[in-house]
C-alpha cells in the first residue's frame, strides 16, 4: 500500500521558500492505478520524484508497504534466474521482438522509451511511477505501451501512478487526480 500523508515540498530562494506541493495526501492499494494531471510546472514530476525516494519532501511522509521514505530504495532485491526470459517477454509485449539484438544507437527514440518501460517492469516492482510514459510515442506505439503498462500492472498488482498531459491515458486510470494550486484534488 502506498500512503502519502500531508506531503509538502518547497525550495529555498532568495525571496523565501518557493512552495511546490502543500498538504498532499493519498492512499493506493496494490492493484490500483491513479493518474495525475496538471499544467506544466504544477509539481507533477516533483511529486513522482518524492514518491520514488529520489527527492526528499520538505514535510509529510511517504510509505510503501509500511516502509518509510529513505528505506524504499532498499526494497530492490537480487536478480533471479527467470530475468532473461522475462526480459524477452517484456520486449515482445512492447513490440520489440525483432529488435532483441539491436544496440541503443540502432533504436528510435520511441523504441528506446519502450525499452525503458520494459526495464522498469523487469523486477516486478510494487510501485510503478510513470512520467509521461507515452509522451514521445506516436499514437499506435503509445496505445501498445499503455495497453502493456495497464495489463502488467493488473497482473503484478502494482500500485501505478501515471503523470501525464495525455487525457486519454489519464482516463484509463480508475483513480484520477489533478494538481491545482499546490494541492492534489480528486478529479
Amino acid at each position: 500500500m502506498l500512503e502519502v500523508t500531508n506531503l509538502a515540498k518547497s525550495y529555498p530562494t532568495p525571496r523565501g521558500p518557493l512552495d511546490i506541493l502543500s498538504g498532499l495526501s493519498l492512499s493506493l492499494r496494490p492493484g490500483e492505478a491513479a493518474s495525475i494531471v496538471g499544467p506544466s510546472g504544477s509539481g507533477k514530476s516533483t511529486l513522482l520524484y518524492i514518491l520514488g525516494a529520489l527527492e526528499p519532501p520538505t514535510s509529510g511522509t511517504v510509505t510503501l508497504d509500511g516502509v518509510e521514505n529513505v528505506l524504499i530504495a532498499t526494497l530492490v532485491g537480487d536478480s533471479d534466474a527467470d530475468a532473461p526470459a522475462r526480459a524477452r517477454d517484456l520486449l515482445e509485449r512492447v513490440g520489440l521482438a525483432d529488435r532483441l539484438d539491436h544496440r541503443p544507437a540502432e533504436l528510435s527514440g520511441g523504441e528506446r522509451q519502450r525499452v525503458a518501460l520494459a526495464r522498469a517492469l523487469i523486477r516486478r516492482p510494487p510501485l510503478l511511477l510513470c512520467d509521461e510514459p507515452t509522451g514521445n510515442l506516436d499514437h499506435a506505439a503509445g496505445d501498445v505501451v499503455a495497453t502493456m503498462l495497464f495489463d502488467l500492472h493488473q497482473r503484478q498488482e502494482t500500485v501505478l501512478v501515471v503523470v501525464t498531459h495525455n487525457t486519454g491515458l489519464a482516463a484509463k486510470c480508475p483513480i484520477r487526480f489533478e494538481l491545482v494550486g499546490q494541492r492534489l484534488e480528486r478529479a
